[in-house]
């Protein structure tokens, strides 16, 4: 896209969740987004993100960063120019997607035309269980049935009781195990030969970021997935020595440019891939959807806890991430679907 002034409007967005979602660190009832708009003579680009105060962001932050953006835009520039002009993070990718999503509204070409990909179609998706009571999380994987893949949410108090129980109602599934970076070296050594007993496939950062240099001395028997500990393509050469895979946010890279660099890279040094997101809405989880057709790993379930998404998003039935209806992201075949509703 050539260099010309740029529209800019950026907003907060406050959308309930149907039910609350737990991790380690907290509980969360509504996914706070920030949106870009970018124009272009009438043509209009959109993009999400979703602060996250575990980096020290706030939507007040993200928003005053992309604000400072502002006399840049209005001067003209494109999307690889940005890198140079924010850091990684939640701001940076909200106006990358939207940058990549106006582009291919004025060029009349699909975001996939422009990576040379076909048309993106079914992904499969784990679907996270939220910590709850034991009770409560097994029912969930037992009534979803033929999804057969879950992340399973814990903590340090009983993890090996909650996958269990989620074992024995879903004894065929896929498990990913995610600790948000509430274990210690200790406790992921202790439970290796139940992770196995259960047949988890993936623990997720289950030591915090900053102290996983523990993981080097040690053999386990289930691989190991970075999280917090991997953003960009700066920590791959540490994250290698500690992890065999990484769990890929555009929200952390800042935005489908980097995330697509660091797949790349994350291949070239034989490492798995996941494709994560935060709580949000589908106008976050679509630009992601071009690096998870290339992941191992696919966790795009954001929008599922929400009361309702946008019109047209994304859906997970029987453990498949279906694509946005024509139009919604990156798409120039059909109108853009995107409001606030």
């Amino acid at each position: 896209m050539p260099n010309a002034p740029l529209e800019l409007h950026v907003a907060h967005e406050h959308w309930p969740l149907s039910a609350p979602f737990r991790i380690s660190r907290g509980e969360r009832h509504a996914a706070d987004v920030v949106v870009v708009r970018l124009g272009k003579s009438g043509t209009h680009g959109f993009g999400e993100s979703s602060p996250y105060p575990r980096y020290g962001e706030t939507v007040a932050s993200v928003i005053a960063q992309i604000e400072r953006l502002r006399p840049m835009l209005a001067e003209g520039f494109d999307r690889r120019q940005l890198a140079s002009l924010l850091p990684p993070g939640a701001a940076r990718n909200a106006v990358d997607c939207a940058l990549w999503d106006l582009e291919s509204r004025i060029d009349g070409r699909s975001v996939s035309d422009t990576l040379r990909q076909p048309v993106i179609g079914p992904i499969p998706c784990f679907r996270t269980l939220s910590m709850d009571t034991v009770e409560r999380m097994a029912d969930t994987a037992r009534r979803a049935g033929g999804a057969g893949t879950f992340k399973v949410k814990v903590d340090a108090t009983d993890p090996i009781t909650i996958i269990r129980a989620v074992r024995d109602a879903a004894p065929d599934a896929h498990l990913i195990v995610d600790p948000n970076e509430s274990w210690n070296i200790e406790l992921l050594q202790k439970l290796q030969p139940l992770l196995v007993e259960n047949r988890v496939a993936l623990v997720e950062q289950p030591i915090p970021a900053g102290q996983d240099s523990a993981l080097e001395q040690v053999n386990l028997d289930i691989p190991v997935c970075a999280d917090e500990s991997c953003h960009t393509l700066e920590d791959l050469d540490t994250v290698a020595r500690r992890y065999q895979a990484i769990n890929i946010k555009l929200d952390k890279t800042g935005g489908l440019s980097a995330a697509l660099d660091l797949l790349e890279a994350a291949r070239r040094r034989g490492l798995d891939v996941m494709v994560g997101c935060m709580v949000c809405t589908s106008l976050s989880l679509a630009p992601a959807l071009h690096v998870a057709r290339h992941a191992d790993f696919v966790d795009l379930d954001g929008m599922i806890w929400l009361r309702r998404d946008r019109k047209g998003g994304l859906r997970l039935l029987d453990g498949l991430l279906m694509p946005p209806a024509p139009g919604f992201w990156g798409d120039p075949g059909g109108l853009s679907r995107l409001g606030s509703a």
